[in-house]
């Protein structure tokens, strides 16, 4: 921490990324009474000054993140650029001494996965991904349920996503010139150089639509619900990993698939995945139309539990847990997801969404990913932390990076 965050008793933040999700997460830290906010960064100009507006007192403006990276007014940052850029700047943010919040989707390949956890405990940040459900007290009182026992054994857990956003998806509007403010070249970054369209710079909703920049809408939403399992079951990495589906429907700008189904693998227990975007029925909760409806189903031998962002309901098989009780609340309530980061950045402890437990969850769905393209399964070997005998799957874990960035390999 810099000498004059010590003295003020302040940890002094950044932003990478100024679209909605990056002002939330910077509203909601800056709230914390031992926060300052001195830095915004955004290669769009107006989207950069918007925020600024707000920080004006104590903030200074940044055009490229590594300028701010270098900056000794800044102890942490907060990443919230496109997932593109995840890897890379979390990556540099560690190698500058920067404690780090990057929102979700964590990476979009395997070895940023690894990378960014291996640069992460090398240089003993305090990390947090944004999965603000995580914070939320209905998945805290899910887990409490789950390791009671009071299910019995659990060997399948189904998870899914359904939304309509029937055949037109995001829309045909064309490609073209970027706005005048915004700097294309540095926005693209380490990703395969295109022509701008209009959704690709929104937000980080109709961004899922585009495979280049996002992976899909598996990383976009995936990491919000299969983190509830993962967090109950306390799973690690998924032995097998399969996956099928396509672009069957959606007729629109985007290239993104609009149907995916994923099975996992673990020693004692099958997870699945379902994504459907042409189709907005929710199962148990009955949710009909339009809108989005999510969900995670616990199977157990003694009852279900179905459980979304906001409530849960429990099935009993027959009289098997007759005479059960709800279990008592352990877990205590969170501050807030980024109030435990910087609470965490002053007293050196993880918080609750560190990289080393979130990255377990990022590698299971870039597994999916690159099992979806193949159209086989993947074998992963969890003590190596590696593709087994698929060379192909393999080389599918690694980004190609645009010159002149470069993937930092000395993290695998």
């Amino acid at each position: 921490m810099s000498t004059l965050a010590q003295v003020n008793s302040k940890v002094q933040i950044g932003l990478i990324g100024c679209g909605g999700m990056g002002a939330a997460n910077l509203a909601a830290a800056a709230r914390h009474p031992h926060a300052v906010v001195t830095g915004v960064c955004d290669v769009w100009k107006s989207r950069r000054d918007a925020v600024l507006e707000r920080y004006k007192s104590t903030a200074k403006a940044y055009h490229d993140f590594r300028e701010m990276l270098a900056s000794k007014d800044i102890d942490a940052v907060i990443i919230a650029t496109p997932p593109h850029w995840h890897a890379l700047q979390a990556i540099l943010a560690a190698e500058a001494g920067k404690d780090f919040y990057l929102q979700k989707p964590m990476t979009i390949y395997l070895a940023e996965s690894l990378a960014v956890k291996r640069a992460a405990e090398k240089h003993q940040r305090i990390t947090q991904i944004g999965t603000q459900i995580h914070a939320g007290a209905n998945y805290r009182r899910v887990v409490e349920w789950v390791r009671s026992g009071a299910l019995g054994p659990i060997p399948l857990v189904r998870t899914f996503l359904a939304a309509n956003q029937g055949v037109e998806g995001i829309g045909n509007a064309p490609a073209g010139d970027p706005p005048k403010d915004l700097d294309w070249e540095l926005w693209v970054g380490p990703a395969r150089m295109t022509k701008c369209h209009p959704k690709m710079i929104e937000s980080a909703g109709p961004n899922c639509s585009f495979m280049d920049f996002s992976g899909g809408y598996t990383p976009g939403m995936a990491p919000h619900i299969i983190d509830l399992p993962y967090w109950a079951l306390d799973l690690g990495f998924p032995l097998v990993t399969a996956a099928s589906g396509g672009r069957f429907v959606t007729r629109d700008a985007g290239d993104a698939y609009d149907t995916q189904q994923v099975l996992w693998q673990y020693p004692q227990l099958v997870m699945t995945w379902m994504l459907s975007l042409v189709n907005g029925y929710s199962f148990d909760f009955h949710r009909e139309g339009m809108g989005r409806g999510l969900g995670v189903y616990f199977h157990g031998e003694r009852g279900t539990l179905f459980a979304n962002y906001n409530e849960h309901r429990i099935v009993p098989e027959g009289d098997r847990m007759k005479g059960v009780e709800k279990p008592k609340e352990t877990i205590p309530p969170s501050p807030g997801h980024e109030h435990e980061w910087i609470d965490s950045i002053l007293s050196r402890k993880p918080p609750s969404c560190h990289v080393g437990y979130h990255y377990k969850i990022d590698v299971a769905i870039a597994l999916a990913n690159i099992a979806f393209k193949l159209g086989r399964a993947v074998r992963f070997d969890p003590v190596a932390e590696k593709i087994v005998g698929d060379e192909e799957a393999a080389r599918l874990a690694k980004p190609q990076y645009r010159e002149p960035w470069k993937f930092p390999e000395n993290y695998l």
